[in-house]
């Protein structure tokens, strides 16, 4: 009965071992893994900081596109705002002193 008690101890022994090896390999493993998605998630965070800057700086381009071409328009219709008494006075001018096509 004794030798039956010593050998299921070793072999509890060995097993307890042997599962603590598997723990750390697995464990080691896990570990690895979280690394990799730290590294991962950091990379993810540069990036999308990247992505950031560069769609401000797109953005404060159109902004100045936008008011160089609300400047240009607004330019343009104060030159036609000033134009437009003396193209009216032509047009009205020809019609005036259009002879009349039928001669009633």
């Amino acid at each position: 009965m004794s030798i039956i008690g010593i050998v299921l101890g070793v072999i509890a022994i060995g097993l307890f071992i042997w599962l603590k090896n598997d723990q750390k390999m697995s464990n080691a493993l896990h570990e690895g893994d979280l690394e990799a998605a730290k590294h991962a998630f950091e990379a993810l965070q540069e990036e999308f900081s990247h992505y950031q800057i560069d769609n401000e700086r797109k953005i404060a381009e159109l902004e100045k596109n936008i008011i160089i071409k609300t400047k240009e328009i607004d330019k343009n219709l104060v030159r036609l705002t000033k134009e437009l008494p003396v193209i009216i006075r032509k047009v009205v001018g020809h019609i005036e002193f259009a002879k009349p096509l039928d001669k009633k």
